[in-house]
């Protein structure tokens, strides 16, 4: 399990960088979006995955913590999908706005020479 997560953080991260360093704006807003993702992911796995373990204390009595999930990168990890969903739509709204301005989508406002 520890692999495959790795692998699912290292692929988005991957995909993210290099989505990021396109010239498109809007493959930067999606790789912006992914790399997110990875680190989202990444925070999430820190809190020690455990399958089949609830999430808070199942009765006050059981005070041994290895049987429950931390909750702090879980409440972490939901803050930052509010807050990079409202980044997002305020980055494309951007984007838009300069596209409008530069007549172009290229992240540096000019089409390049053919």
């Amino acid at each position: 399990m520890e692999a495959v997560l790795a692998a699912g953080i290292g692929g988005l991260a991957a995909a993210g960088v290099w989505l990021i360093l396109r010239p498109r704006s809007f493959q930067v807003a999606i790789g912006l979006t992914l790399l997110g993702y990875a680190v989202n992911l990444f925070v999430f796995a820190m809190g020690r995955l455990r399958v089949g373990a609830p999430p808070v204390l199942a009765s006050p009595e059981a005070n041994d913590p290895t049987l429950y999930a931390d909750p702090l990168p879980q409440a972490l990890v939901l803050t930052a999908l509010v807050i990079s969903f409202a980044l997002t739509a305020l980055f494309l709204v951007v984007l838009l706005a300069a596209r409008g301005i530069a007549g172009s989508d290229h992240v540096d406002g000019r089409e390049p020479d053919r």
